[in-house]
């Protein structure tokens, strides 16, 4: 027994958690120099990956409307439009999108934020409203 799972991922490596590669894979987009690759992309994560999984990853990315990509021969080169506080913010927006009582979802929300998160959150409500005046 070789300890490999038939995916070629060793078992008792950590699987990654829900994000997270799409977070690495922004990361690296936002590294680059310019539009690049999948294979760079890849290489920059250690090349461990797939690069099917890689593609995967950039497909999602782009459905999300956090990368864009453009033909370049018979690839394409892929450009992040994204930060990591956006990518999250798209995940959020994606939630609250499928929920039918939008009130209650940002209410238990709200009410579950932290004392210097509910600050920062009326500030930028309150710089929103004095920006709607103008």
């Amino acid at each position: 027994m070789t300890g490999r799972s038939g995916s070629g991922r060793d078992r008792s490596s950590p699987r990654r958690g829900q994000g997270e590669l799409e977070a690495q894979v922004l990361g690296a987009l936002r590294d680059a120099p310019g539009a690049v690759n999948a294979g760079w992309v890849r290489e920059r994560l250690g090349g461990d990956l797939a690069y099917t999984t890689v593609i995967t990853i950039l497909t999602r990315l782009r459905v999300k409307g956090a990368v864009t990509r453009e033909r370049t021969g018979r690839s394409f080169a892929w450009t992040a439009v994204a930060d990591g506080a956006g990518l999250a913010a798209l995940r959020m927006r994606k939630v609250l999108d499928a929920e039918s009582d939008r009130a209650a979802v940002l209410t238990s929300f709200v009410t579950t934020l932290s004392v210097d998160d509910e600050r920062v959150l009326r500030d930028l409500l309150a710089q929103e409203s004095r920006e709607g005046e103008d």
